[in-house]
């Protein structure tokens, strides 16, 4: 079976609820999209309330803070927020891209190998019990391992290490300066568990158990595609779609190449309308993909991802991007790269307005720090929303 380039950007939107809003709870909004990207605070929220129903940003809160919704370093060794019963899955499949990348050049450059880790693993995490600041962390690692070795053993153990960020401050549940705690005892590692080779049989299906997740959020997809979302080296990736047989299965993707997924998995047609949508920075749907061009067009793709890994909030218009927008104090600014049609800019109207209210109840003027791109913008149709 083969699936156009216009299929593919349809499956994808259904099953990231952006084809309609849904009346789900926010615990189960995060499960069925698998993972919302969380470098900027603000963007979780974002992020639901352009796929849920009456999306109550408090209910966030509350999930946050009752850790039915945990904020972690995981795929793509990035901030996610994840259902809780997903992470200890997520974590396990993560462990080998943490090891590698956590534990490795730069953690050996502090005097440390990975027996080091292990040996503080235990005493680290008893330690997060409660929650922790930055600076209480890097005190008891201080305290442990000495001055010089400080920082570059606390940069490598808080994202190797089992542990959540708990919620410091408004108006986002988390500021800039992250706090620790440990991850639950179901969700964390035995002690002298945590650095197994890539390879081990838990990993192994940790990994398989990840790939149904994504292909039932971001399905259909590729072998480049899942190492992609994952950070895990592609004879990986595809070791494990090998694995998993008959639970997926595979089709031509528009270019011939193999696509795989879920049987049964939503697949609406190419002619179903896609509404307009203001997405988040840094939102799932443009980075989950080796090949983006499923929802942005090659040719934006340098405008919205910045060479620093800034992603800019951006104008979904019938399922692809089409610009960027910020809020500034006279509402939302939209800047269209392309020409859009009268209905579209009524639309993105509509989501303008409901977003200001969103916004004016937490943070009126959200990623202002991130102003600087748009003098670097080409001359597009700019309007205020």
């Amino acid at each position: 079976m083969t699936i156009t380039a216009r299929e593919l950007n349809r499956a994808t939107l259904a099953r990231q609820l952006l084809l309609h809003r849904e009346p789900l709870t926010v615990p189960d909004g995060v499960r069925r999209v698998v993972a919302l990207q969380a470098q900027h605070p603000a963007s979780p929220y974002l992020a639901l309330w352009n796929r849920l129903t009456a999306f109550a940003p408090a209910e966030l809160d509350a999930a946050f803070t009752g850790r039915s919704v945990v904020k972690a370093t995981l795929m793509r060794i990035t901030l996610h927020a994840v259902h809780a019963e997903d992470y200890p899955f997520l974590r396990t499949a993560m462990q080998p891209t943490l090891y590698a990348s956590r534990l490795g050049a730069r953690f050996a450059a502090a005097g440390l190998t990975p027996a080091d880790a292990e040996e503080l693993l235990p005493e680290l995490l008893a330690f997060t019990r409660l929650p922790r600041t930055s600076a209480q962390m890097q005190a008891w690692t201080e305290e442990r391992l000495g001055a010089e070795k400080r920082d570059g053993a606390w940069w490598g153990l808080k994202a190797y290490a089992p542990l959540h960020h708990a919620p410091t401050d408004a108006p986002w549940s988390f500021g800039h300066r992250p706090s620790f705690i440990a991850a639950t005892p179901a969700a964390t590692p035995e002690p002298g568990t945590g650095s197994v080779p890539a390879g081990r049989a838990g990993e192994s299906e940790a990994l398989q158990a990840l790939i149904l997740r994504y292909l039932a959020g971001f399905g259909p997809a590729s072998v480049e595609d899942v190492a992609q979302f994952a950070l895990v080296r592609r004879v990986l990736a595809r070791t494990a779609l090998r694995a998993l047989g008959g639970a997926v299965e595979q089709l031509r993707g528009p270019d011939g190449s193999t696509l795989f997924d879920l049987p049964g998995g939503l697949r609406p047609p190419a002619e179903t309308p896609a509404p307009p949508r203001l997405m988040a920075m840094w939102d799932s749907v443009l980075l989950a993909y080796a090949d983006r061009s499923r929802v942005i067009p090659p040719a934006y793709r340098p405008l919205v991802i910045r060479r620093n890994g800034d992603v800019l909030p951006t104008l979904l218009v019938d399922g692809h991007v089409a610009g960027v927008w910020r809020p500034l104090p006279g509402g939302i600014e939209a800047t269209a790269f392309h020409p859009l049609s009268a209905a579209t800019w009524h639309g993105l109207a509509a989501e303008a307005h409901s977003l200001t209210a969103l916004l004016g109840e937490r943070e009126t003027e959200v990623y202002r720090r991130h102003h600087h791109w748009w003098d670097k913008l080409p001359e597009a149709e700019v309007r205020m929303l």
